[in-house]
C-alpha cells in the first residue's frame, strides 16, 4: 500500500519585506517576515489574517529553514497554523541567498526549487475538527506578492 496525497485547500499570502536580524557567512543569514494578509480556497474558504509571522533561517549552504505562524478566518471557523518546512534553490543561485535583493528568485524556474512544510493545527469549531484527524504536507511557492501554499491530505 502506498500513501495517496490529496489536495485540501490553498492559501495565497501577501507579505512585507525581511527584516534581516543577523547575516554572516559562519551562521547564515536570520530573517523575519511579517505576513499581511491573504485568501484561503478549496474544503474551506476564507482570509489569512494579518499579523502572522515567517521565521526564516538560511543557511552558509543555502538551505532556509521555514518556521510561519498564522491565523485563518474561514467559513468553517478560525484555524491557527504552525508550519515548518525547508526551502532549497538549486547550487548555482545560492551565494546570491544572502544578497539584498532577493529578486533573482524570479529567474529561478519554479519546479528547481524545493518548498515544503508540516502544519500543524489548530481548530476552535468542530466542523474543522478533520484536519486535527489527519497527517498532512505542504507544498509552496514564491510569488511576486509572497508565497502559494498547497495543503495536502495524507490518505
Amino acid at each position: 500500500m502506498h500513501p495517496e496525497l490529496k489536495l485540501s485547500f490553498s492559501v495565497e499570502i501577501q507579505v512585507d519585506k525581511p527584516v534581516i536580524v543577523n547575516a554572516t557567512a559562519e551562521g547564515g543569514k536570520r530573517q523575519l517576515i511579517s505576513i499581511l494578509e491573504g485568501k484561503v480556497s478549496g474544503k474551506i474558504n476564507g482570509a489569512v489574517l494579518p499579523g502572522g509571522i515567517d521565521s526564516q533561517i538560511i543557511q552558509p549552504d543555502g538551505i532556509c529553514h521555514l518556521s510561519a505562524r498564522y491565523g485563518l478566518q474561514t467559513d468553517q471557523g478560525t484555524v491557527y497554523i504552525e508550519n515548518n518546512g525547508i526551502r532549497r534553490i538549486p547550487a548555482e543561485w545560492r551565494d546570491r541567498l544572502f544578497d539584498q535583493d532577493m529578486s533573482f528568485f524570479n529567474q529561478i524556474p519554479q519546479e528547481d526549487i524545493y518548498f515544503r512544510a508540516v502544519p500543524k493545527f489548530e481548530v476552535y469549531s468542530d466542523a474543522l475538527r478533520w484536519m486535527i484527524e489527519s497527517i498532512f504536507i505542504c507544498i509552496g511557492q514564491r510569488t511576486a506578492q509572497g508565497v502559494s501554499l498547497k495543503f495536502y491530505e495524507l490518505l
